[in-house]
């Protein structure tokens, strides 16, 4: 059985020679990233700021979006969003943090409930005070750096060192471009949002690694040849693999943000982009950083090797 292949075996593209196009590109965008998240900053959503989170649906066929937002302002809570997910009959209302503590946005529910309990069902209910949402941020943060720490030693101990920083440089190009694209778009951020970040780590490592692994195995294999040949041969070789892979995720990922509804669509607009940026950081960025860290040929790279050599 033949295997699927969308590039030719015998293309010689010539990546490396990109780099010197590459480098500044993701040096601006990073740079783009970081003023947009300083000045424009975050739309955290109620898990990170705090506040109410309440899920209806209408008991008539259909919910009267309009009429429940126009409800909900003449409560004066604040900032009030309304949004219709799934079915015609569900209806996602959020309402921001209120002063008072827990017994302010306790308050909020009851309000809710004396307004539309008689045309809706309250299928769920969550409120998030302060205290709770300034941990989920902490928490949050944290697992991300714990994440990128473990998945250094990791390289470190695969790979030589060289290997293990080209990686984290292009993770954390990963991530702060993800950041970015949050920040200029507006997209809600929130657990789900950690969740898309993980995930698109995950996604860019596993396309580093794939490439990683087989410019080690060139590296031993041809003793004479520059490592930009060496690269773009890596890269060549590797290239079906990446394409099929990103291709069908994207296909995916697409499908559900036209049809998830609401709820998964930032989740899923967030992984379109970070399949997007991971493949070309696994390529325009991992490999090519191995030039500069002094990667070269015949240098005895990689963990197996430095076994054989102690043997």
């Amino acid at each position: 059985m033949k295997l699927l292949r969308l590039i030719p075996d015998n293309t010689r593209f010539g990546f490396m020679k990109f780099r010197a196009v590459s480098f500044p590109f993701s040096a601006l965008a990073s740079i783009v990233a970081v003023v947009a998240f300083l000045t424009v900053g975050m739309n955290v959503g109620i898990d990170f700021k705090g506040g109410t989170v309440v899920e209806l649906q209408a008991k008539a066929e259909k919910a009267d979006i309009a009429a429940v937002r126009g409800a909900a302002e003449k409560l004066s809570l604040g900032d009030v969003e309304v949004q219709e997910f799934g079915s015609k009959r569900d209806v996602l209302l959020r309402v921001g943090l209120q002063p008072g503590g827990d017994k302010a946005q306790n308050e909020v529910v009851v309000k809710l409930r004396s307004v539309f309990e008689k045309d809706y069902d309250f299928r769920r209910v969550e409120v998030v005070g302060p205290r709770v949402s300034e941990e989920l941020v902490q928490n949050g943060t944290i697992g991300v750096l714990l994440a990128i720490l473990v998945i250094l030693i990791y390289l470190w101990f695969r790979y030589e060192w060289q290997f293990a920083v080209g990686a984290v440089i292009a993770t954390m190009h990963d991530l702060v471009l993800t950041v970015g694209f949050y920040a200029v778009t507006q997209l809600q951020f929130d657990q789900t949002s950690i969740a898309a970040i993980l995930t698109i780590i995950g996604y860019s490592l596993n396309d580093t690694v794939v490439v990683y692994d087989r410019v080690r195995e060139l590296l031993r294999k041809y003793k004479k040849v520059h490592i930009d040949e060496i690269l773009d041969l890596s890269m060549n070789s590797t290239l079906s693999r990446t394409v099929v892979t990103s291709v069908t995720t994207m296909i995916a990922l697409v499908a559900l943000a036209i049809f998830g509804g609401d709820v998964i669509r930032g989740f899923c607009l967030a992984m379109l982009f970070g399949v997007v940026i991971g493949t070309y950081s696994s390529i325009f960025i991992a490999a090519p950083i191995l030039i500069y860290l002094g990667v070269r040929v015949g240098d005895g790279t990689g963990a197996d090797e430095k076994s054989a050599k102690k043997e």
